[in-house]
């Protein structure tokens, strides 16, 4: 009979541990690709980069093309973050991540190549 209640207390704690976390979310803006910059103090500041984007994909192109050009220009930065529409695009080695806040889980989106494209997941298959 104890074990269900200590259960249940458990739960309840750690789910309101969970909802003390900070969850900053991106502005909801129709069709404006955004860069995010973290701030000293922590905060975000959130640079429109293009107007009428029509979809997140295309807004993470064109993160990824500022991302070349800022390492072509000498930055030793390789990654980047942008929003669109209330989701942050975290542009990164590994490919493309949504994340419906900064600090939450991320799913990848699109992945990068061999020759470093980005791609769909699964769309490439390897030659067998």
């Amino acid at each position: 009979m104890r074990l269900p209640i200590v259960a249940l207390s458990l739960l309840v704690a750690a789910s309101g541990l969970t909802a003390c976390e900070k969850q900053t979310k991106a502005p909801f803006e129709q069709g404006v690709c955004m860069h995010v910059i973290e701030q000293k103090d922590g905060t975000l500041k959130f640079n429109p980069v293009a107007q009428k984007v029509p979809s997140i994909e295309l807004c993470a192109a064109e993160l990824e093309g500022m991302r070349i050009r800022f390492v072509r220009l000498g930055s030793p930065n390789r990654e980047l973050t942008g929003a669109y529409q209330g989701k942050f695009i975290f542009v990164q080695k590994e490919g493309i991540y949504l994340g419906d806040t900064y600090e939450g889980a991320r799913f990848m989106s699109l992945v990068r190549t061999g020759d470093g494209r980005l791609a769909v997941p699964g769309a490439i298959r390897s030659a067998q």
